[in-house]
């Protein structure tokens, strides 16, 4: 396996806690044919610089790290689980029964599960072997997966048909919520363990009060008919909440999911792909516009201006802990 360089800065700035990382590609202005523009994995240097790191990858959806071991990332890949090591070394954990991986997932106890075009798998070993854990859903797309953080065991996931929540990994399955709809996305609030949220293709935004067991619909708003795609909860306010879509660009709410308000003033189009609130700064909130670029506000969304990462398409952010830098 060919050995990549993946952080090519050794120190972040001095009082930063986490780095951003930032999943997509390049599309505005290439041609089939044509060699691939930056895309994959890129990551936020200490002098706010981007840095497309290791090979160009046309699709990559989702990372995860297990609690404790930020050192190892694990992405959804169109060609399965990728891991990078701590010597920045890529490889593929899965095999070529599964592809197109929409969302993976680490949660309580170091398990880690990812969904794809046909299904769920779980690992117990850190991704060493995997299981399928589908059986007796009616619908097997797997678009989205969240492993509890607390309560191993316990996973929610969106199919096709709404969200399904499992507290025996997989063992059995009952309908949470979002029937008849395309469920997008899923995650639970760092703040409160009972609090999840969800949204779906032209269903709305829905939330879940006890731990993922069932989904109510919020009452309908801007997001209503619209394609949502991510959700953030801010990790310095327990009542902020950003989520994102094809046409309501990005709405915020501030009293914990309950109702919601269009913040794009500064965006050039309101076609956002993902959304993420800084850790180590409150109210900084970041936000992927379809074939624009990167854009962030220091106020929660109310102004923007752009960051980076020109004619980009970034379909997922994640704030990795700094101990996981190289």
């Amino acid at each position: 396996m060919r050995v990549l360089v993946w952080f090519t800065v050794a120190a972040l700035c001095a009082h930063a806690e986490h780095r951003l990382h930032a999943l997509g590609v390049t599309t505005k202005g290439w041609v089939v044919g044509a060699a691939l523009l930056p895309s994959g994995l890129f990551v936020k240097r200490a002098d706010g610089a981007w840095a497309n790191e290791g090979y160009r990858h046309p699709l990559l959806t989702a990372v995860a790290w297990i609690d404790g071991s930020p050192e190892t990332l694990f992405l959804a890949a169109g060609d399965g689980v990728i891991r990078i090591d701590a010597q920045g070394r890529w490889r593929v954990l899965t095999d070529e029964t599964v592809t197109e991986l929409q969302d993976i997932s680490a949660g309580a106890g170091g398990v880690l599960a990812f969904g794809h075009t046909t299904g769920f798998r779980v690992s117990e070993d850190r991704g060493a072997t995997w299981r399928e854990i589908s059986a007796g859903l009616p619908r097997r797309y797997g678009k989205a997966v969240r492993l509890d953080r607390l309560r191993k065991g316990r996973v929610v996931i969106g199919t096709e048909n709404g969200f399904y929540v499992s507290n025996n990994l997989g063992g059995t399955w009952q309908l949470a919520g979002a029937a008849g709809f395309q469920a997008m996305r899923v995650e639970q609030s760092p703040h409160d363990a009972s609090l999840w949220l969800a949204v779906t293709q032209k269903g709305g935004i829905f939330r879940s009060t006890d731990g993922g067991q069932t989904f109510e619909a919020t009452p309908r708003d801007a997001a209503a008919g619209r394609n949502l795609y991510d959700i953030a909860f801010d990790p310095a306010d327990a009542r902020r909440i950003a989520v994102c879509g094809w046409g309501p660009g990005v709405l915020v709410s501030e009293d914990g999911g309950i109702t919601w308000q269009a913040r794009n003033q500064g965006l050039p189009r309101p076609d956002v792909w993902s959304v993420a609130f800084d850790p180590d700064k409150p109210g900084r909130l970041y936000a992927g516009v379809h074939e624009e670029a990167l854009y962030v506000s220091e106020d929660a969304g109310k102004t923007w201006r752009a960051d980076g990462l020109p004619g980009s398409i970034i379909l997922k952010m994640a704030f990795v802990p700094a101990g996981g830098a190289r």
